[in-house]
C-alpha cells in the first residue's frame, strides 16, 4: 500500500510553506512530485526511493530456490 503525503503534510516536513517551495526543495532531492489541486503531493514510496531505499517484492519470498 503506498501512503500519499499532502501539500500540508509536505510542508510541515519540509518547512516551507509555500507549495512552489515545497515541491522545489523535494525535487532538488530527487523526490518525484505531482502538482494537484491542493498543491504539490507525492508518496512515502517516491520519498524512500529518492533516499535509496527500495520497495522489495514478496515474490522473492515464493521463489523455491530462496527457501532451500
Amino acid at each position: 500500500m503506498t501512503t500519499v503525503l499532502s501539500c500540508d503534510e509536505l510542508k510541515a516536513i519540509t518547512g516551507y510553506q509555500r507549495p512552489a517551495d515545497v515541491a522545489r526543495c523535494l525535487r532538488e532531492q530527487g523526490v518525484r512530485v505531482f502538482q494537484g489541486r491542493s498543491g504539490p503531493w507525492t508518496t512515502i514510496d517516491l520519498i524512500n526511493q529518492a533516499g535509496g531505499l527500495e520497495h522489495k517484492s514478496n515474490d522473492d519470498d515464493l521463489n523455491p530456490r530462496s527457501v532451500l
